[in-house]
């Protein structure tokens, strides 16, 4: 990995850069306060932009090194976040009947 012959970044530097100026936007600014009340960190994106940049231009190790941890950084942050409901496999038996309520509006 140190030689970086055949590598390439994980994603294009167009990716990084499209997602850096969403992150900047201003509905994704109001939606991720809204959802998360805190404003949105899009300096990992723009430094992410940078080394792929970086990479492509002068084939930096150490640009290659920081693309390759902060995509294992954002795998893992995916990861963490399990699903909230459990899915179900069929629907329950009971399905097809009212609902306590509409049996005593009747």
């Amino acid at each position: 990995m140190a030689d970086g012959g055949g590598w390439r970044p994980p994603r294009p530097c167009e990716t990084y850069s499209a997602e850096w100026k969403l992150c900047r936007s201003a509905r994704h600014f109001l939606h991720h306060y809204y959802v998360h009340g805190e404003r949105p960190a899009c300096e990992q994106w723009r430094r992410d932009l940078a080394n792929c940049r970086e990479w492509e231009e002068r084939r930096s190790a150490e640009a290659q090194q920081s693309l390759c941890e902060s995509e294992r950084a954002r795998v893992q942050a995916a990861r963490k976040h399990t699903l909230v409901w459990a899915l179900r496999q069929s629907p329950p038996a009971d399905w097809h009947l009212p609902l306590p309520q509409e049996e005593k509006d009747q």
